[in-house]
């Protein structure tokens, strides 16, 4: 069934209004695009930081409606609920139905991060052990891998985006000694796929927090898929207050990472490791300073435009 989508740009201030309105309209669903963005690729919102929600300074909404919505009655009843609205504001297009869940499934392959460390859709098998051997040319060299399987389903965090590939690829590249049979503490959990991550690594236990229940839900069902549901608790910001654990991360963005240095501090037992991320090409400076007073060795690595800090609890 095609569906009809109208289109709105407005400035930041304007955004919870338009969306509104569009809900009272009956929107079926309402998604909001970077309006400058040159590429569908800059066009997705990242996870939220807790208690925030990210936007751009123009954003323009796109609304789905059923294919046989009056486009004149939408117009005029916008209109009235918006003064502000100019009707030359307003797109409208027909959309071709999708299978959304196939067209991720075709999309997300399997991914390695670090030596041993795979990300895999749930639908593919990984290979036996038998077919691995067979396809390896030094089959002593090759580390035993990891396998996470995953369907991130609304939330954030598949190991597509380079923040989640610099934390997945620092998870893996922990010293044995630093992640087998410790605690973990992920903030900003989304899929759950790094708290999952650290525990086929290795980890005895993990807490994942996140201020979207999607993403708690999410994280509760990966764990599932995973065989380490018993070993992973889960809570909202509010709800959270756990033991300081032996390895802390955090991926969420810089404006948070700072408020919360003083919390995430308090959550992270002395000489633990630590990694944050969300961290754009820039921002890096003003959170070293920021995390100086409780982390040693601190570093700096990069993917693309986006940045890893990661240290030591002192």
């Amino acid at each position: 069934m095609p569906f009809l989508e109208l289109s709105l740009t407005v400035r930041i201030g304007q955004q919870p209004g338009a969306e509104e309105a569009l809900g009272d309209l009956g929107a079926m669903s309402i998604t909001l695009q970077d309006a400058n963005a040159e590429t569908p690729d800059e066009q997705a919102i990242f996870e939220p930081g807790v208690g925030e929600l990210p936007l751009w300074p123009t954003i323009t909404l796109n609304a789905l409606f059923d294919a046989d919505s009056d486009r004149r009655g939408l117009s005029e009843t916008l209109a009235e609920l918006l003064p502000w609205l100019e009707l030359d504001q307003l797109l409208f297009r027909e959309v071709a139905d999708t299978d959304w869940e196939r067209v991720w499934m075709d999309q997300f392959k399997p991914m390695p991060f670090g030596h041993r460390l795979w990300i895999y859709p749930w639908n593919i098998e990984p290979p036996t052990h038998d077919e691995r051997v067979d396809a390896e040319v030094d089959r002593s060299s090759a580390p035993t891998p990891v396998v996470v399987r995953l369907d991130p389903g609304l939330a954030f965090g598949s190991g597509t985006h380079p923040t989640t590939a610099l934390c997945l690829e620092w998870l893996d590249g922990l010293d044995g000694l630093e992640l087998a049979g410790k605690t973990l503490t992920d903030y900003g959990c989304g899929s759950g796929i790094l708290a999952i991550a650290a525990l086929k690594l290795g980890a005895a236990s993990a807490t994942g927090v996140d201020n979207d229940p999607q993403a708690i839900t999410a994280s509760a069902d990966n764990a599932s898929r995973n065989g380490v549901a018993d070993r992973l608790e889960l809570f909202l910001p509010q709800d959270f207050t756990g033991a300081p654990a032996d390895v802390f991360i955090a991926n969420i963005l810089a404006g948070p990472l700072g408020d919360l240095a003083p919390t995430f501090a308090a959550a992270a037992k002395p000489g633990a490791p630590f990694a944050i991320s969300g961290i754009l090409q820039g921002q890096q400076e003003e959170l070293l300073l920021r995390y100086a007073p409780w982390f040693d060795e601190l570093r700096v690595d990069s993917r693309e435009e986006w940045i890893r800090i990661s240290g030591r609890r002192r």
